[in-house]
């Protein structure tokens, strides 16, 4: 599967510092939220009521994870991932590792390597 091709779906989490305005993750929350998608943020180390802090509080069933996280929060995020039965994970430049590679190829959940922010923007 491409990049691209999870734009076709509409619900949508991006997991990383989604109230930095200094970092990617509110960028590309932000960008899906223009462009009409159903978009939540997760950062794993909120305490703000503002944002969610794992991905089971999601009101939704979620299509697509942007994972925009340090590469070593990102593999316990996986686990949720799996649990909850998410099939498609975009991994930003940076948020990914072997070790996640190797656990979406394991548990058949889609692993792609791209930037949301390029593909809204072709």
């Amino acid at each position: 599967m491409l990049a691209s091709e999870l734009l076709n779906y509409k619900n949508w989490v991006v997991i990383g510092d989604v109230e930095n305005t200094n970092k990617y993750a509110i960028k590309i929350l932000n960008a899906l939220l223009d462009s009409g998608f159903n978009v939540k943020g997760v950062n794993p180390r909120s305490s703000s009521e503002k944002v969610y802090n794992t991905l089971k509080k999601i009101p939704y069933k979620i299509d697509v994870i942007d994972l925009c996280i340090n590469p070593i929060d990102g593999i316990s995020i996986l686990k949720e991932v799996k649990e909850l039965g998410i099939n498609n994970i975009l991994v930003q430049p940076g948020a990914g590792s072997d070790a996640i590679k190797r656990f979406c190829i394991d548990n058949k959940i889609n692993y792609i390597q791209g930037c949301a922010l390029v593909e809204l923007n072709r």
